[in-house]
C-alpha cells in the first residue's frame, strides 16, 4: 500500500511515516495542501491521510480536488476537529473515513487496510495464488504449510504480484507502489528484492521473469 500523509506537525508526520513503514507501507509526507496536490498529481496513492487544518490549500479543498480528479485515492481525514458536525462535514466533502486526534495507531492501521480493500473490492482480505496464501492485515504469508519470513519490502512486492493475479508487473510499477518517492528510479532494489523473494519462496518455482518486461506469479509445475 502506498500512503500520502498530509500533516503540518513534523513530529506527528515522521511518527506516522515510521510506524506505517513498519507495517510494510510506502509512505510520503506533504506538509501543506499545495504540496499534497502536487504529490497526488505525479504519484498514484492508495490512501491519503489528510489533516483538515493545514496551511496553503485548506484540507477541505484538497479533499474536494482529490475526490474529483483522483477517485482511486481513498481519503482518511485525521484531525482534531471531533464534533459530530465536523465528522458529517468531512464525510460530506467526500472523505472515505474520519478519525479524530488523539487516536490509537492500531486503529489507524486497521482503517487503512479497510480502505485499501474498499478501493479494490475484487481482492479478498486473504490472497491466494496456487499454494501461496497472504494475509495483508496480519502480515502473514505461507507457501503450503510453510510460513514465509519476509522483509517489509518482500511482503509488499509479493502482495502486489498476488493482487495482479498472474499479470506482469514491471520493475517501475513495483518501485512506484512498494517504495516511496525518495527511491532512486535507477536503483536495483527491485531486482534484489525479487531475487531474495524468489529464494524464500523456494521450489517448485512460482515467481517468474518476463524478460525485458517484468515479473509475475505463474502456475506451479
Amino acid at each position: 500500500m502506498r500512503v500520502l500523509v498530509v500533516e503540518d506537525e513534523d513530529f506527528l508526520a515522521e511518527a506516522l511515516r515510521s510506524g506505517l513503514h513498519k507495517e510494510g507501507m510506502a509512505v510520503d509526507i506533504a506538509g501543506d495542501g499545495r504540496a499534497a496536490l502536487e504529490s497526488v498529481a505525479v504519484n498514484e496513492y492508495d490512501v491519503m491521510v489528510l489533516d483538515r487544518d493545514i496551511p496553503g490549500v485548506h484540507g477541505d479543498d484538497v479533499c474536494r480536488q482529490v475526490v474529483a480528479e483522483h477517485p482511486q485515492c481513498r481519503i482518511l481525514m485525521l484531525t482534531a476537529a471531533g464534533r459530530l458536525a465536523d465528522k458529517v462535514d468531512g464525510l460530506t466533502l467526500g472523505s472515505d473515513d474520519y478519525l479524530v486526534k488523539p487516536f490509537d495507531f492500531p486503529e489507524l492501521v486497521a482503517r487503512l487496510h479497510a480502505l485499501r480493500r474498499r478501493a479494490t473490492p475484487a481482492a479478498p482480505p486473504v490472497l491466494h495464488h496456487a499454494d501461496l496464501r497472504l494475509d495483508p492485515a496480519r502480515r502473514d504469508a505461507h507457501r503450503g504449510d510453510r510460513p514465509l519470513r519476509l522483509t517489509r519490502k518482500e511482503f509488499a512486492v509479493l502482495e502486489l504480484l498476488m493482487r495482479a493475479d498472474g499479470a506482469v508487473l514491471s520493475a517501475e510499477q513495483l518501485l512506484e507502489k512498494a517504495w516511496d518517492e525518495h527511491a532512486d528510479p535507477f536503483t536495483n532494489a527491485v531486482r534484489i528484492t525479487i531475487s531474495t523473494l524468489r529464494r524464500k519462496l523456494g521450489d517448485p518455482p512460482i515467481l517468474r521473469t518476463a524478460t525485458g518486461v517484468g515479473y509475475y506469479l505463474g502456475a506451479v509445475a
